[in-house]
C-alpha cells in the first residue's frame, strides 16, 4: 500500500484488453508506488507485455483507465508519457556509434548539446560503460549492449522505466550479473519499474512487488517473500518454485495448528493462520527446500515435526545441493531440495524426512 496520501506512480483501474474475441487482459485493478520495482510475472501468453505495452501507449486498452502521477494517459501519445523502454533485443541502432543510441530520446526534448554530451556521460558512467560513445553496437557484448540500451532508457529522466524480458538473452552467469546491475541502478535512481518476466529467480531477487498472472487474470500480487511462502493457489505455488501438494482432510484445528489427515491416514501439523474448519478439503503446499532428510537408521524425530519415511526413488546431484525423490508408499512421493553437507543418499536407501508445521501452507483443495 502506498503511505499517507501520497499517489501511486501508476494505476490501473478496470483495465481489460480484448483483441478480437480473445481476452488478453481480464478486467484488472492494481497501483504501482513511486520508486519501486514491481514484477509483472508469468507463462508466455498470461498478458504481462501486453499490460506493459499499454503502459507504454504500443496498446489501447479495451476498457478501463491507466494513470500515471495521477494523470490519466489513455490518450497520450508514447513519445509525450515521459517513459524510459528497455526490451529483450536491445532495439539498439546498429548503424548509430553508442553516443547516438543514448541520446536518441534527449534529441527530441529541446536538450542542448552541451547538455545532452552531459547526460549522455553521466548515463554511461552510471551503467559503467565510461569511454564507449565512438563505438558501435556490433563492437559490444550482449551484456555490454544491454547496458547501453539501459543507458538510453534512463537518459531521458523518465518518471517511469519499463522492461520486457530484458535479460532473457544472456546466459546464465551473465543474467544474474545484470540481475544485480538493473537492480543496484534501479534502487539508485529511484525511478519507478515495471519489469516483465518468466523467470521466477529474476522475480524474487530483484521486486518490492510481484503481480503473478495467469491467462490474463491477477492471480496473486504481493512483495516477495509473501508471494513465496503464502501462494494464494495452486498455481502461484507451482509456478514459483518447487513445492509438494499434499491432499487432506481437517480433522481438527487448535489456536496453533491445523490437523490434515492425508491420503496415507497420516495426520500432518500446519500452521494455524485461519480460515479453515473441520471437514474442510485442503492442499498442503510444501517447498521442497523446507523438508530436512536423514538416515532412517539414525533418526531421532523432534516433537512437534511432521515426519516421514520412505526411500530414495531418484535423485539429481546438483553442486552445492540434491534434488531427491522419495518414495513413501504407493503412488506418493515427496521431492526435496537438500543441501550437500554430508553425503549423497543412495537410490533405494531407507530415509526419514521432516518438515515444521509453519513451513506447511494450506489451501481449500481445488
Amino acid at each position: 500500500m502506498v503511505s499517507g496520501d501520497r499517489q501511486p506512480m501508476v494505476q490501473f483501474k478496470g483495465i481489460l484488453k480484448r483483441f478480437g474475441k480473445v481476452t488478453a487482459v481480464e478486467k484488472m485493478d492494481f497501483d504501482i508506488e513511486e520508486g519501486s520495482l514491481v514484477t509483472l510475472l508469468g507463462p508466455s501468453g498470461c498478458g504481462k507485455t501486453t499490460l506493459l505495452r499499454m503502459v507504454a501507449g504500443l496498446e489501447e486498452p479495451t476498457e478501463g483507465d491507466i494513470f500515471i502521477k495521477g494523470k490519466r494517459v489513455n490518450d497520450i501519445p508514447i513519445h509525450k508519457r515521459n517513459l524510459g523502454m528497455i526490451f529483450q533485443n536491445y532495439a539498439l541502432f546498429p548503424h548509430k556509434t553508442i553516443f547516438d543510441n543514448v541520446a536518441f530520446g534527449l534529441k527530441y526534448r529541446n536538450v542542448s548539446k552541451a547538455q545532452i554530451e552531459t547526460k549522455v556521460t553521466r548515463a554511461l558512467e552510471m551503467v559503467r560503460l565510461p569511454g564507449v560513445e565512438k563505438r558501435m553496437p556490433s563492437q559490444l557484448s550482449g551484456g555490454q549492449q544491454q547496458r547501453i540500451a539501459m543507458a538510453r532508457a534512463i537518459v531521458i529522466e523518465p518518471d517511469v522505466l519499463l522492461m520486457d524480458e530484458p535479460l532473457s538473452a544472456l546466459d546464465e552467469n551473465l543474467r544474474e550479473a545484470m540481475r544485480r546491475e538493473v537492480d543496484n541502478l534501479q534502487q539508485m535512481l529511484g525511478v519507478t519499474t515495471i519489469f516483465v518476466t518468466h523467470d521466477q529467480r529474476e522475480a524474487l531477487s530483484m521486486s518490492d512487488k510481484i503481480l503473478v498472472m495467469k491467462d490474463g487474470r491477477k492471480q496473486q500480487e504481493g512483495n516477495p517473500e509473501s508471494v513465496y511462502n503464502e501462494p494464494a493457489n495452486h498455481f502461484v505455488a507451482d509456478f514459483l518454485g518447487h513445492s509438494n501438494f499434499i491432499a487432506g482432510e481437517v480433522v481438527g484445528v487448535d489456536d496453533n495448528h491445523v490437523n490434515v489427515r492425508i491420503e496415507t491416514g497420516d495426520i500432518l501439523l500446519a500452521e494455524n493462520k485461519g480460515g479453515f474448519s473441520r471437514g474442510d478439503r485442503v492442499e498442503m503446499i510444501v517447498r521442497a527446500q523446507r523438508f530436512d532428510a536423514f538416515p532412517k537408521a539414525e533418526f531421532q524425530p523432534t516433537a512437534g515435526l511432521n515426519h516421514f519415511q520412505g526411500h530414495i526413488k531418484d535423485r539429481s546431484y546438483m553442486g552445492g545441493e540434491v534434488s531427491y525423490f522419495i518414495e513413501l508408499g504407493v503412488d506418493r512421493e515427496i521431492h526435496i531440495i537438500s543441501m550437500m553437507r554430508t553425503r549423497l543418499y543412495d537410490i533405494g536407501e531407507a530415509v526419514s524426512i521432516q518438515v515444521a508445521p509453519h513451513h506447511c501452507h494450506l489451501i481449500p483443495l481445488e
